[in-house]
Parts: structure tokens; C-alpha cells; sequence
């Protein structure tokens, strides 16, 4: 199992990790940022979107509050415009973070039960294993937005977690 401290952790890391992928986006044209490349969900901006779309519908079940304003076939295009899609990544992360600091071990005992859309029911997993794939959903995301902004010719620094400055 995991504990708060992972938590926290990863939501920093997840923050660290949009600001190196962020930056290296805006050195790209509107164009390149949304060339079709390959990926699931296409371009650098849809699957940045679509991330973000993800984290503001998990801390909505896990945090509270509203949920994202489209569906999930909807994900990519969250954010039609670059500018917007940033404000709302720091945003966002500032959020993930203030929630991950106010965890305690309590909140990740048990189990978790919420509507996924995706699979049309209810689904019923551990806290700790939700929590868990929140920050793995992130860093998968990731991966694909690193390489494409790579093969797009953008710098984006390395992603090794222990390379992660600690606060």
C-alpha cells in the first residue's frame, strides 16, 4: 500500500514534469502542436487535453467538485486553445497538490466506488490502487506527449523521478 507521502510526491512530480512538457510545447508552432502523430489520441495538444481532462475527472471523484464539462470521447478537445490549456495545467496541478498535502493514511484505506463511463457502471477498487493510477495515468500520458515533442524537434528535459528536486 501506499501512503500520503507517495502522494505527495507524485503531484509534485506531475507538476515539475507539465512545466518541462509545457515549455518545450511553446517552443512548437500551433501547427505542430496539433500534427496528427501517431499517438492514441493524435497530437501534442489532444493528448495534453485529454490528461488534463483525466486529472480534473479523478480529482472531482476523489477530491470533489465539478466534473470536466465534456466526456471522455470529448477528452482531447477539453481546451480548444493553447493558452486556456495552460492556465488550466497549473491550475489543475496547484490542486492535485493541495489535495495530495492534506491526505492522511485514513484517506487511502478501503475501498472507492464511482460511475465510470468508460466501462458503463460502477467500479469498486481500492483507495490506495485509484490513487495509484491517477499518478501512473499522468506519467503514461507523459511519455507519449515527451516522445512526440522529441520527434517534433522540442527539447523537453528528462523525466527521471529521482532527478526531481525534493521540497
Amino acid at each position: 500500500m501506499i501512503d500520503p507521502s507517495f502522494a505527495r510526491t507524485m503531484a509534485r512530480y506531475n507538476q515539475w514534469q507539465n512545466q518541462n512538457l509545457y515549455s518545450a510545447a511553446d517552443a512548437l508552432s500551433e501547427e505542430e502542436r496539433r500534427k496528427d502523430r501517431g499517438a492514441f489520441f493524435k497530437s501534442i495538444h489532444a493528448t495534453l487535453n485529454h490528461l488534463l481532462w483525466a486529472d480534473h475527472m479523478w480529482l472531482s471523484r476523489i477530491a470533489g467538485g465539478q466534473q470536466p464539462d465534456c466526456s471522455l470521447d470529448d477528452s482531447s478537445a477539453f481546451r480548444a486553445e493553447w493558452p486556456a490549456l495552460k492556465v488550466d495545467r497549473e491550475q489543475c496541478d496547484k490542486r492535485l497538490i493541495d489535495w495530495a498535502d492534506h491526505l492522511d493514511s485514513a484517506a487511502l484505506e478501503g475501498e472507492f466506488t464511482w460511475y465510470s463511463a468508460l466501462l458503463q457502471g460502477m467500479v469498486t477498487k481500492p483507495k490506495h490502487l485509484v490513487v495509484t493510477h491517477v499518478f501512473n495515468h499522468q506519467t503514461h500520458h507523459r511519455g507519449q506527449v515527451h516522445a512526440m515533442l522529441t520527434a517534433a524537434g522540442a527539447r523537453p528535459h528528462g523525466t527521471d523521478l529521482v532527478m526531481m528536486k525534493l521540497v
